[in-house]
């Protein structure tokens, strides 16, 4: 990959939430996690932990817990945030679209190998390593935090014991259709030289 190659890849990551049937071989999903592990850690005690979910039913438990807590507060939550767009495809990943992923990629934290007040500093940029790193094989994922209001079923679902917390849901599978890349402001727009205010 070349300098060019990556930031390509950087501006081109963005929410999947519509998957085709296609299957996930183990090799990228393996590649996939690698480069997660390779995120920068608080004392480098990298205390994530990933499970890797392929079972139908399983998945499909996955997908009503985060049905659930869409329908219990989610929804009503980002009615008054996101453009009416943006919130008809959030809400048909959330109902259904995300659940569709033929591999579903539960993040979580070992408290034991990290501190509480660092975990998530460590497992979040492990998350970007795995976003971008199916960007590049041309998969699409999203990172879902939404399943985690029910953490303790998820916890039960997984068999994860009980220093293990689940922090994030990533779907990952080839995209139903060619996604665009992502709208973002001008970083200039939101940068500021040497003090706040003065421009870029």
């Amino acid at each position: 990959m070349t300098d060019a190659d990556f930031f390509r890849v950087v501006m081109r990551q963005r929410a999947c939430r519509a998957f085709s049937g296609a299957p996930v071989s183990d090799d990228d999903v393996g590649r996939v996690l690698a480069a997660a592990t390779f995120a920068p850690s608080a004392e480098n005690k990298q205390p994530w932990e990933f499970v890797v979910v392929r079972n139908a039913e399983a998945r499909a438990a996955i997908g009503e817990l985060t049905r659930r807590a869409w329908d219990a507060h989610g929804r009503a939550f980002s009615e008054t945030r996101l453009s009416p767009g943006l919130l008809a495809e959030v809400d048909r990943g959330a109902t259904g679209g995300t659940a569709a992923a033929p591999v579903q990629i539960v993040v979580c934290a070992d408290l034991e190998r990290g501190l509480k007040a660092t975990v998530a500093s460590s497992i979040y940029p492990a998350v970007q390593n795995l976003l971008l790193a199916a960007t590049a094989l041309g998969l699409g994922s999203a990172l879902t935090t939404l399943t985690t209001a029910f953490a303790g079923e998820l916890q039960e679902l997984l068999a994860l014991p009980v220093t293990v917390n689940p922090v994030a849901v990533i779907p990952v599978g080839w995209p139903e259709r060619t996604l665009g890349p992502p709208r973002r402001d001008p970083f200039a727009d939101h940068t500021h030289r040497e003090r706040y205010g003065q421009v870029w």
